[in-house]
């Protein structure tokens, strides 16, 4: 079973200004090849058909463990892409109707890179890359053999790293730039993670490649305050008592990667400490949550007051 909070797993600053482009290119790390939905698909499904579980507990926790993990990134990356192509909130965005739409409001919207995501999401995101293509199942490598889906895993990640550095390339906004920031960061520690786990399989000391490509995250000003907090060192269980097992494998016998800052690998009980999810203001001429939301938003409040 999985467990849903609340908050985004990083605080995301919002926007300086509506870039729907820019969205597009962050939906790259949602569905794209490489990206989270990617990430989450391989594991989860891995994890879901993973062989001899109470045999090979380090290896089966390890790779549940980090499936919570990817589900979250999933959320932070959709958030992004929402926050980018709605822009700053207003505090009266949806206070009226959506007034007269017979002067094509969003006249501009239609020459955007993915015009889907206003025409058809309202400005939300869903699992495809940035050219509008669908995420698929082909994306999905799991073939019951705990070497090959490590390894697999571990290609997966740098390749989800090599990704993420030329979307950071693109962006200039704030928002964009801090989920590149912080996926960065935690997706060192994932392939960190599966090259210990093939290390003490085969004895192949396979953390020597990382990382790939060969840039040190010290050169991406979004990743530092992560690595002065140590996030490359940890691994979160996000359990309440279940996964303890994966410490037989990301243990503080093993140190941080050359070039990070040093310290011993650690197991979080939990979950990370996260962030506030940013609250997406309605907007009544695209019909989002609708035309004329104030009798909504009246029942709603007698709901929550009622709940209370």
């Amino acid at each position: 079973m999985f467990m849903r909070v609340d908050k985004l797993q990083a605080e995301l600053p919002a926007p300086k200004a509506k870039d729907p482009n820019a969205a597009a290119a962050l939906q790259e790390l949602l569905g794209g090849k490489y990206g989270e939905m990617s990430t989450l698909g391989n594991y989860m499904f891995q994890s879901f058909n993973f062989r001899s579980k109470s045999k090979l507990r380090p290896f089966y926790s390890l790779v549940a463990s980090i499936t919570a993990e990817e589900l979250g990134h999933v959320e932070l990356v959709s958030n992004g892409v929402a926050m980018l192509n709605n822009g700053p909130d207003s505090d009266d965005g949806d206070a009226t109707d959506g007034g007269d739409i017979s002067g094509a409001p969003f006249e501009d919207m239609k020459d955007v890179r993915l015009a889907a995501a206003f025409l058809a999401q309202g400005g939300g995101s869903v699992p495809g890359n940035s050219q509008g293509a669908s995420w698929n199942m082909d994306f999905i490598t799991t073939t019951g053999n705990v070497v090959t889906d490590l390894l697999h895993n571990f290609h997966l990640e740098c390749g989800a790293r090599l990704h993420k550095l030329r979307v950071y390339e693109t962006l200039s906004d704030p928002t964009g730039r801090e989920v590149c920031g912080y996926l960065l960061v935690r997706g060192s520690v994932h392939a960190h993670a599966y090259a210990l786990a093939l290390k003490k399989i085969t004895g192949v000391e396979i953390e020597k490649m990382l990382p790939t490509p060969n840039i040190n995250l010290s050169k991406i000003p979004e990743c530092q305050k992560y690595l002065d907090e140590g996030s490359h060192r940890r691994l979160y269980r996000f359990s309440p008592d279940d996964y303890k097992e994966m410490a037989g494998i990301w243990s503080n016998d093993e140190a941080a990667l050359p070039g990070d800052p040093p310290g011993a690998l650690e197991v979080v009980d939990g979950l990370p400490e996260g962030g506030k999810i940013h609250q997406l203001t309605g907007v009544p001429s695209a019909f989002t949550p609708d035309y004329a939301p104030e009798e909504m938003f009246e029942i709603a409040n007698k709901l929550y007051a009622k709940s209370r």
